[in-house]
């Protein structure tokens, strides 16, 4: 192979593995293989026409969890795996609104073992449900209402069990909080 070309594709391999690596993920997701994340962005769908969330499953700690049990609160089903950069970082914040009056999170985890999924609750004093999704179903659930296209993913229900919201990657705070509220008075 004649020198230009060897330089050709070795610029051709290089620029792969630079897009590649930057369609993935925040900087540090190299920790998480697999790791595909959203760029946090908010959909918003609300009203009587939008899909009604029925889902249920089983805790890490053996309970049954349905969607149903909390109507009347703004429920906040998460998507999370515990080496996953942006679930660990939202977190802490997902505790504190759970900690609201009128408000419920619902977690939903599909890679991790009990072991796993109980030491990041431990870790991060998470007091709500998580749905052992090992079989996919929680998850297939929901995909037939609404795409969940990256972990984390986060959807807000109004107080009738409807999707209000949809953010796809890490949400921040202050997004949370506020779409928390537009959901509550959309009902």
């Amino acid at each position: 192979m004649r020198r230009g070309a060897r330089v050709v594709l070795f610029l051709a391999i290089v620029l792969a593995i630079i897009l590649a690596v930057a369609g993935c993920a925040p900087e540090n997701a190299a920790t998480s293989p697999g790791y595909v994340s959203g760029d946090g962005t908010v959909t918003i769908l609300g009203g009587p026409d939008a899909p009604l969330v029925e889902l249920t499953g089983t805790s890490y700690a053996g309970d049954p969890v349905d969607t149903a049990d909390y109507r009347g609160s703004v429920v906040l089903i998460n998507t999370w795996y515990a080496s996953c950069p942006p679930c660990r970082a939202e977190a802490p914040d997902l505790v504190a609104l759970d900690a609201r009056d009128g408000v419920q999170l619902i977690g939903i985890n599909s890679r991790d073992d009990a072991g796993t999924a109980e030491a990041f609750e431990r870790t991060f004093s998470v007091k709500y449900p998580s749905i052992n999704d090992a079989n996919g179903a929680a998850v297939a659930t929901l995909q037939g209402l609404i795409a969940i296209n990256a972990v984390p993913t986060t959807l807000v229900l109004d107080p009738d069990g409807r999707v209000y919201a949809r953010v796809i990657g890490r949400v921040e705070a202050s997004t949370l909080a506020a779409l928390v509220e537009d959901a509550a008075g959309s009902a």
